[in-house]
Parts: structure tokens; sequence; C-alpha cells
């Protein structure tokens, strides 16, 4: 009896359910009709009652009477009515929709994606060569270069750098991907790009990273070698380059470094916002250990915005004249007698050779003006500069002048005027370099430089102020190995 009532309870629930309309947007409420009636009847007929609502009164569905001993078809009943008003309009529209066949998604058309190709600039490329070299048309190149008017000159391009050149896939294999731009990094924070602009033609952008400046400490022992104690130490070969360069007034290389020397040396990094070393900048302070004495040196800024490296006592590293004007030279041959490796006799050799390979930039010895600039026979492309009244240098057997040189031009010291050749009497690339003291060829290795500025006064506090701050950040950055290890 009991599954009997709860068959009937369910085929009541289920003809109240699918006779729902929706009315005015708002929960639709159950009606009778014929084929419920008819349900009812046969309930009825069965011992069940049930009874419809006026017309003038809202539908009901009435309960089967306790007396057939069914409490959980009361209960199911219950349910319905009080759960009548929370049935939403959308489900009935859905349940009541005819079947139709799922609408196919269409999937958006794909983006073009452009892709950049990185070309190398030769020797005698222009920005236009390169444009076109690698598939630009000849008018859209012209027209982009102009866009960088004003931010950028295309002929500071030099051997070496990379372009990216960029293009949009045409999409048809028989039609050409279009030019849409470039990019011209200048340095390690800042490029420049040439994109497409809304209105026409092509804009150009300048673009800067976002970089961190932070020092970094590092000091060793000398055994044989001191890029080699560098290297150990980690620290980057280009910074090692910049100390020899900074001590070169002062220190002979080749002569005055022996085992057990050592060096210090804090130099600025800019690390991006991943943590990544992209560029390794200025040293700032460094000092050399060389038998026993100490040579510190300290970055400092003037008053008037120049830059340079001062001593202890505020006297300028930088003396009149560098005694290497060359990076990464082997001194090949010292001043004095010799025998000649071409000539065959003994001569005295009156300057200091230094072996590079061909085209190594040579750098001006001082300030000055040159006052000679050509062929000079055994020397070959030679070139001489008066740096003042009492000192001339002259450098011998140059591949090429720097363009620009010229007698009469005035030069900066390391400035470069020339590069590494091997024209005239010579036997290989080589730099013949001498120093002319009121017309005597002397000993560059051995000749007391004329020293530098010397601070005095409130400039002299203000570099000591400067100093006492290095030495500061120098103790503050700990052990240079645990640091070095952390990076």
């Amino acid at each position: 009896m009991m599954l009997r009532g709860m068959a009937v309870a369910g085929v009541l629930i289920a003809g109240a359910v699918w006779n729902l309309k929706y009315t005015d947007g708002v929960a639709a409420t159950p009606t009778p009709s014929d084929e419920s009636l008819a349900r009812h009847e046969a309930s009825a007929e069965a011992g069940f009652i049930t009874s419809a609502a006026a017309p003038s009164q809202k539908p009901q569905v009435a309960l089967a009477p306790m007396s057939i001993g069914n409490p959980a078809t009361a209960a199911a009943l219950d349910a319905l009515k009080d759960a009548r008003t929370a049935v939403i309009a959308p489900t009935v529209m859905a349940m009541a929709a005819p079947a139709t066949d799922p609408v196919p998604e269409i999937a958006a058309p794909a983006m073009p994606q452009t892709y950049r190709t990185a070309y190398k600039v030769k020797s005698g490329d222009t920005l236009s060569k390169v444009l076109r070299r690698a598939g630009a048309e000849p008018a859209d190149a012209e027209a982009a270069i102009r866009a960088l008017k004003g931010m950028f000159n295309p002929r500071k391009l030099k051997a070496g750098q990379t372009i990216d050149v960029i293009f949009m896939p045409s999409g048809d294999t028989g039609t050409k991907d279009r030019f849409t731009g470039f990019e011209i990094p200048l340095d390690y924070a800042t490029r420049v790009a040439v994109a497409p602009a809304p209105q026409g033609g092509y804009k150009a952008h300048e673009f800067t990273r976002d970089l961190e400046t932070q020092p970094v400490r590092a000091e060793g022992v000398i055994d044989w070698s001191l890029f080699k104690a560098g290297a150990d130490a980690g620290v980057p070969a280009g910074v090692m380059s910049e100390l020899v360069r900074v001590f070169s007034w002062d220190v002979d290389f080749q002569r005055d470094i022996r085992k057990n020397d050592a060096f210090e040396v804090m130099y600025e990094t800019k690390v991006d916002q991943n943590g990544h070393v992209v560029h390794n900048g200025k040293i700032v302070y460094a000092a050399l250990t060389l038998s026993g004495e100490r040579k510190p040196i300290y970055l400092h800024t003037l008053e008037d915005g120049h830059t340079d490296y001062f001593d202890e006592k505020g006297q300028s590293a930088k003396k009149a004249l560098m005694r290497t004007p060359i990076d990464g030279a082997r001194l090949s041959s010292p001043f004095g007698m010799r025998k000649h490796p071409i000539l065959g006799y003994t001569k005295k050799h009156t300057g200091t050779d230094f072996a590079a390979p061909s085209g190594t930039p040579i750098y001006a010895a001082g300030d000055g003006v040159v006052d000679y600039l050509g062929w000079k026979g055994g020397y070959g492309k030679y070139i001489r500069i008066r740096h003042n009244s009492e000192y001339s240098t002259a450098y011998a057997h140059m591949r090429a002048y720097k363009r620009g040189m010229g007698k009469g031009k005035r030069v900066r010291q390391g400035q470069v005027i020339g590069y590494v050749g091997s024209t005239g009497r010579s036997t290989g690339p080589h730099l013949h370099y001498e120093i002319i003291r009121r017309g005597v060829k002397v000993n560059p290795m051995r000749v007391k430089m004329p020293s530098g500025q010397k601070l005095k006064g409130t400039e002299l506090a203000r570099f000591e102020e400067t100093r006492d701050a290095l030495k500061v950040q120098w103790a503050s950055l700990g052990d240079p190995g645990q640091q070095l290890a952390q990076r």
C-alpha cells in the first residue's frame, strides 16, 4: 500500500511541474489541464482524492487524506506547494522549448602576429641598406628612417651593432610579408623603435629600461696574472680592463706586477627587475698593492661636473701622459739598445713596442695638438702630438688614422687617434710609442710623468667627503666572496 501511495504522489508532482506557465516574468503557478483532470479521476477511482480550485481561486493541489496511511506522500505534496513560487521563468521556458540542434561555435579570426629578425651592421652599411637587405621596400625604408629625425642620427650606426627588423606575415604564400618597423638598441638601457603611426606613415619611440644601481665589491691576490686573479674573484673582464686603464698613468703593468701583489675594486652594476645584471658600470674605488705599497684611487665629481679619479690626498690619478696608450697589449720590445729585427745590427730603440692585433685602437697619451700626421720613413703611418712646451708623444706603424684626424687637430687624453698596424719597417702588427721631452726621446716606462690636478680648498673638502663615504660603503659590503656567491 505504501509503495502504491508513493507512486501516485510521484504522478501528481510530475503533472504539476509539467503544467507550470510563465506569467509576466514572475514564477508560474500550476493549473489543471484535461490530462491532469483525467489523472485525478483515475486517482479517485483508486481511492485518492484531489480537488481543483474554482475558477475564481488560485489553483491548489489537495493533499491525500491521512487515513490513506502514507505520510511520505503528504510531505512530498507539501514540499511542492511551498516551492511552487520558486520556479523561475527561464527554467520553464527551457523545459518547454522544442529540441533544436546546437548552434556551432564560430572561432574568432586569429590576429596577425609580427615577427622580428636581427641584422648586424656591416662595415660600410647604412640604415637604409640594412632595411632593404632585410626585405623592406625602399620607399617604406626611407619613410621609417625619416621618423627618426630629432631622436637618433642613423649616421651614428657602427659596424657590429644589431638592428631588429619587424614584419607582419601576409598569410598568402604569393604575397610578400609587410614591413612594420625596426628597433635599434642604443645602449644597455635605451632603445629606439619605429612603428606604423595611426594617422599613417611611421613614428619613432624611445624606451628606457627600469634598472637599479647596485655596488659590487671584489678583491684578490695576484699569483701570476692580474686578469686571472680578477676572474678568480668573479670580476668581469671589462671591469679589469677598466682597472688597468685607470692605473695606466702610473703603473707599468708589464714590469710592476709581482707575485702576491693584490687588488681591490668596487664597481657599479645595473640590475633589472628580475635581479639580472645587464651592465657592469664604472669603478668607484680601486686599490693596487704593489711590492707592499698601496695605491688607492676614488672616483669624484668636481663642482664643474667633471668626473675623475684621485688618490688619498686629492691628487689626480691621471697624469699628464699615459705610459701605455693602448688596451690589452703586450710589451714586445722595451726602450734601449737592441739588435734591429730587420736591419740586423745593434741600434738604439727609441720607444716602446706594444704587440696587439691589427685594428686595436690607439689613444692620445694626453691632451694636445697633432703637429704631424702622415708617412714617415721606417715609421710608416705616423702621428705626433705636442702636449706642451716640454712634452710630445709619437705613434708609429699605424694601419689607419681615426677619421677626422689631421695636422692642427686638438685631442683629449684617451681619445682614439688611430689603429694598430704594421706599416713601414715592421715585422708584425704593433704600436711603436715614444715620449719626447725637450726634443729628446726618453723611456716611456721610466720617465717621471708630470702630475695632474691637485685639489685644494672647498674642492678638496668635497673630495674628502666622497672618499670617506666610499670607504664606508666598501666596508658595508662585507666579505666579497660571500657577495659574489650571492650574485
